[in-house]
């Protein structure tokens, strides 16, 4: 079984070499196959059939990952529960495919959205046999079905947008990826199937499926509100480019630290198991998470007229505003990392249900009286929810691992110091050089490199726990690299 640095190297590891494969496909499909009005098509169609099949998962794997004795039975039971669950929801997904077609008025939408509907079938059947990965720490395992996943995902997308099929080829590559995902859990996890199929052991799963139910339903109607309002009420133009603000935004951010969170449940098990408290192991985690996420979050705020125009070219020009707002929004959104995931592990089941159906809440109404005002307006909506968010589950975070608000705070003090240290440069840059507008690449790249410098100074000076776990991964990889090396074998 791997500690929690080595499966916290190997989510690194997960996660770079996915997101340097999604992030080139978007690249190239942006700037030469895929228009904001294709984009916004596929957006549309994902996000109103991922408003029922997020519900696919039931709990079972935060079921697999938290419980206390897991019995051959009690797998049993919750694979048997989670294929027949998931099943019912594809299906649902299916007949939802020429309703939404209907409500958009656009016929396109069919066939887009019947093909990503149809993918959903094939993913209760690696929702298992990965979430024992997972409880084992077998990172190495989940490495190899992420990355092929986006590799399956990325291929597909790619060579049918250079056919021509458009917003088709991105629903196809969503399928590729989920066929994937499925072939590799299965390899891995040496063949699991529901069979014979048992419930004898259910109402555990059962109890906490419903308490997922309300988190998923809460959180995707949170995460697909805008892109849902925004093409009923503008057009599939601007989803598309919300959709690339949005979705630039958080592949950065999973990229930053976005694969670690999955680490740490299971290692929070452990620790809840052994009867320690959670706080101090939460906040060194909280000062870890903002310290990396938000420095890079600030960057691309500031940042975000070049890099629209740099990775995406001229046409999409319109989301770099909208990705300044959402950029700082994820500031929030990260500022209380595991918000849910804890509070599920100690049993604060009722009062975590209460602050997920408020922000939710919210949410969709900000994004209502917004979206009549325009893009902007929705994409500056986000930053408000944000800071809502955080007084909504502030209070829920500290009572269930016992912290005082000040330990938290002093916390986030940290992460912002370092943050500013990491965009002082680049801001600078822009008072006494070029501004973002007329940003050349020797700038971008010294002041951004320079930013790297104080942020990674500011950390050793101020003490933050993020520069000896950044120490500390370091010499993992370096260790992992020297196994792997062919002069040590």
């Amino acid at each position: 079984m791997m500690s929690v640095r080595a499966a916290a190297v190997w989510a690194l590891i997960s996660q770079y070499a996915s997101f340097a494969l999604q992030f080139v496909a978007s690249i190239v499909l942006a700037r030469w196959y895929i228009t904001p009005d294709q984009l916004g098509r596929f957006s549309i169609a994902f996000a109103a059939v991922t408003l029922v099949a997020f519900l696919q998962d039931f709990g079972v794997t935060r079921y697999i990952n938290g419980e206390r004795d897991l019995t051959a039975e009690k797998l049993r039971s919750a694979f048997t529960i989670s294929v027949v669950f998931a099943w019912g929801i594809a299906l649902l997904a299916l007949a939802s495919a020429w309703p939404i077609a209907v409500f958009y008025g656009d016929p396109q939408l069919l066939p887009i959205t019947l093909v990503i509907a149809a993918s959903y079938l094939l993913v209760p059947l690696a929702i298992v046999p990965q979430a024992t990965c997972q409880r084992r720490m077998d990172y190495r395992s989940n490495t190899m079905i992420e990355v092929g996943a986006a590799v399956a995902n990325a291929l597909t997308a790619l060579i049918l947008a250079i056919l021509g099929h458009g917003a088709l080829a991105l629903a196809w590559g969503a399928f590729a990826q989920q066929a994937a995902r499925l072939l590799i859990s299965q390899w891995r996890s040496g063949g699991m199937l529901p069979w014979p199929p048992k419930i004898a052991r259910a109402a555990d799963v059962m109890a906490l499926g419903g308490t997922n139910t309300v988190q998923v339903v809460c959180s995707s109607l949170s995460a697909r509100a805008p892109e849902l309002v925004i093409g009923r009420m503008i057009d599939s133009a601007a989803v598309g480019l919300f959709a690339r603000a949005s979705g630039l935004a958080l592949q950065l951010r999973l990229l930053i630290a976005g694969a670690v969170t999955g680490v740490f449940y299971p290692a929070f098990r452990r620790i809840r198991d052994s009867g320690e408290p959670l706080g101090p192991p939460y906040l060194r985690v909280l000062a870890a998470y903002t310290g990396v996420t938000w420095p890079a979050m600030a960057g691309i705020a500031v940042l975000g007229e070049p890099l629209i125009r740099l990775l995406y070219g001229e046409r999409w020009m319109a989301a770099a505003p909208l990705l300044t707002w959402v950029a700082l929004s994820q500031i929030g959104y990260v500022a209380l990392p595991l918000y849910a995931d804890l509070p599920v592990l100690m049993g604060r089941l009722k009062p975590l249900m209460r602050c997920m159906v408020i922000e939710t809440v919210l949410s969709v109404v900000l994004i209502a009286l917004t979206a009549p005002l325009g893009l902007e307006w929705v994409a500056a909506s986000r930053v408000i929810h944000a800071g809502l968010w955080v007084v909504i589950y502030l209070p829920l975070l500290a009572s269930t691992l016992e912290l005082r608000y000040r330990d938290i705070l002093l916390g986030w003090l940290r992460s912002a110091a370092v943050s500013l240290a990491a965009v002082l440069p680049v801001l600078l840059g822009f008072f006494i050089g070029q501004g973002p507008a007329e940003l050349g690449l020797v700038q971008a790249a010294s002041t951004v490199a320079l930013g790297i410098v104080l942020w990674l100074a500011s950390l050793r000076v101020l003490g933050h726990p993020l520069y000896a776990e950044i120490h500390e991964i370091a010499r993992g990889l370096l260790a992992l690299i020297r196994r792997s090396s062919p002069a040590t074998r």
